[in-house]
């Protein structure tokens, strides 16, 4: 699964395609959507918040987490040169 933890307008102005869309402050409120089981792929805009994510999730119980070092803002630049970057 990739989470993205970023912001609505964030998401909306680009986003992996099968991403799930969590705001980081929702996450607490939503626990109950993740799999602590599944292999997740955390991300935002730089990587410091999906960082923050990873570490509050590790708390509730999962363990099968992967930081997106860089963010979307990498991702967009190395990867897939026609997202749009913000």
């Amino acid at each position: 699964m990739i989470l993205d933890v970023r912001e609505a307008w964030e998401f909306e102005t680009c986003h992996l395609e099968n991403s799930i869309h969590i705001s980081m402050s929702q996450i607490p409120a939503r626990l109950d959507e993740l799999d602590p089981e599944e292999e997740t792929i955390v991300l935002c805009h730089y990587g410091m918040r999906s960082r923050q994510v990873i570490t509050y999730l590790e708390t509730q119980g999962f363990n099968n987490l992967i930081n997106l070092e860089g963010g979307i803002d990498a991702w967009s630049k190395s990867v897939d040169t026609t997202m749009p970057q913000y």
